[in-house]
């Protein structure tokens, strides 16, 4: 993330650290942030296939969605409904940048409370929309959050977590983001039977992550790295002694000066992002973010309800298979966190790659046999199939791209271009986001079951890219990544050519991560 760094011992020895109340506090900290994306996420497919809130604000659609004569993969295709979800991602990719300069400028801790001040204003502008404009303005506001909560969130948890549980913090932030999905999912199951309010009660739960997330922020201190940062060196050392739960800090306080002063020698970290030794990281980074919104991950998370429902599951039975769907992807994120550094990068997205691919022509075959343009009716064994293949679908997705494609641009950039490519990184994904939720309705309307066929092509190429220009980064250490990845790399070698550049690195620690799925 932009404005940060962190720090362990150069030597690869761990400071002296308690786990103190700070760091606790910190773990609820990384809940709320990440539940608050992940609902902000799920809840969005469930309450645009609600009669209430279509009723309000899209009669068309709930027209369509009503009339035989329209085709069953239309009934949704509506531009301002997909603006709906879609504003939200737009939003957070313009407050990225804002988000940057206040990490930096400003603190970490301030930046979080920015993000739940936007979150509750949000909330409110959506639970009680009178009109589409509200609807969005909060829908922007809540993005203004993400943009704001996910640069700085993970990034205070880097900095404030002793050495031996950072990497487990971050991935907590990314499991609570899949959390927040499944709890949005049971949210809109729950307030589909509420007449006609429902809906404003899925919106306004929102609030209660986002207070959560604003009053922790207003508890906490800021990070060491933060204040040394700005110059306030012995409010930096006194923080320190309090979250390490010990007076021996001198070490680790040096360090910190030291990454401080290399970061800020930095002038032009994005155009050193594009001379020639960092471009196979940049590739990578910007493809694995493209590559994973076209997997089709989001446009099933964002409408899942939605898409059910277009299948001919009735409203009950749809928000029920959304749930399932929710729960899958939680379990399988934690398949990833146990086999991550056991079978490595590589083989995680290759297997998962053919079990995309398996899943998404199942489902192409089923619906392109079974659902045509009027007739919708599935039959209880093809549904119960269709729900299986979707679910094996977000399993191989969420132990696989999602925490990779997070995590391999972070451990891969050098230190002193990690920050602006994590910002890159960050940007990329939110502009696909934003693309693949204003077009999937409309590209269901169009292609119909072949949606299924485009996604599954692309898990194709992204599965070849893998095989052939991704390495393995499994146990190396970052300061080793250009001598032992980079140069010994069949292709990437070429642009490692003459390159006498000493990599400064932190230790092997990233500055957090983002998800979704997912900072």
């Amino acid at each position: 993330m932009a404005g940060g760094f962190s720090v362990s011992g150069s030597s690869g020895t761990e400071f002296e650290a308690k786990i103190t109340p700070i760091v606790i506090i910190s773990c609820i900290m990384a809940s709320t942030g990440g539940l608050m994306f992940g609902y902000d996420i799920g809840i969005s497919g469930g309450v645009t296939s609600m009669d209430d809130f279509l009723r309000e604000f899209f009669p068309t659609v709930l027209k369509k969605k009503h009339e035989d004569k329209e085709s069953n993969y239309c009934k949704y295709d509506n531009q301002g409904l997909q603006l709906f979800t879609s504003s939200l991602y737009l939003a957070g990719l313009t407050a990225t940048f804002f988000a940057s300069y206040t990490t930096r400028r400003l603190g970490r801790r301030l930046t979080m409370l920015i993000a739940g001040v936007f979150f509750i204003v949000g909330v409110i502008f959506n639970g009680a929309a009178q009109n589409l404009a509200m609807l969005i303005v909060g829908r922007i506001l809540l993005g203004c959050g993400v943009g704001f909560g996910n640069q700085a969130v993970p990034l205070f948890l880097s900095e404030i977590a002793p050495t031996r549980i950072r990497g487990g913090l971050n991935i907590l932030f990314q499991l609570n983001v899949t959390i927040g999905i499944l709890f949005a999912n049971l949210v809109n199951y729950g307030t589909a039977k509420i007449h006609p309010w429902g809906w404003r009660l899925s919106l306004s739960l929102a609030g209660i992550p986002a207070a959560l997330l604003t009053l922790g922020a207003l508890f906490v201190v800021d990070t060491p790295n933060s204040l040394i940062e700005r110059g306030r060196l012995e409010e930096g050392k006194a923080v320190l002694r309090k979250i390490r739960g010990t007076d021996n800090v001198e070490p680790e306080f040096n360090e910190i000066v030291e990454a401080s002063r290399v970061a800020q020698e930095v002038k032009h970290p994005f155009r050193n992002l594009l001379q020639r030794r960092n471009r196979p990281q940049l590739v990578i980074a910007v493809l694995l973010q493209i590559f994973q919104q076209f997997t089709g991950i989001n446009a099933i998370m964002f409408y899942a309800p939605v898409l059910f429902n277009t299948l001919g599951f009735k409203s009950d039975a749809s928000l029920y298979s959304a749930v399932i769907t929710g729960a899958v992807n939680v379990l399988s994120t934690l398949v990833s966190v146990y086999s991550v550094d056991r079978v490595g990068r590589r083989m995680l997205l290759l297997e998962a790659g053919v079990q995309m691919f398996l899943s998404q022509v199942a489902v192409a075959v089923v619906l392109g046999i079974k659902v045509t343009d009027r007739s919708d009716n599935l039959g209880h064994g093809w549904a119960i199939m269709v729900v299986v293949m979707v679910c094996t679908f977000v399993s191989s997705f969420a132990w696989s791209w999602g925490p990779l494609g997070w995590l391999i641009p972070s451990e891969t950039f050098p230190l002193e271009t990690r920050s602006a490519g994590q910002s890159v990184t960050v940007c990329v994904n939110l502009l696909f986001t934003f693309v693949i939720a204003q077009a999937f309705l409309s590209m269901l309307c169009h292609l119909k079951y072949a949606i299924f066929a485009f996604f599954s092509a692309w898990v194709v190429v992204m599965s070849l890219f893998v095989l052939f220009f991704l390495p393995e980064t499994k146990n190396v250490p970052i300061e080793e990544m250009t001598e032992r990845v980079w140069k010994q790399h069949w292709f990437w070698k070429r642009f490692m050519d003459g390159d006498n550049h000493h990599v400064v690195a932190n230790g092997g620690k990233s500055n957090g991560t983002f998800n979704g799925a997912a900072v």
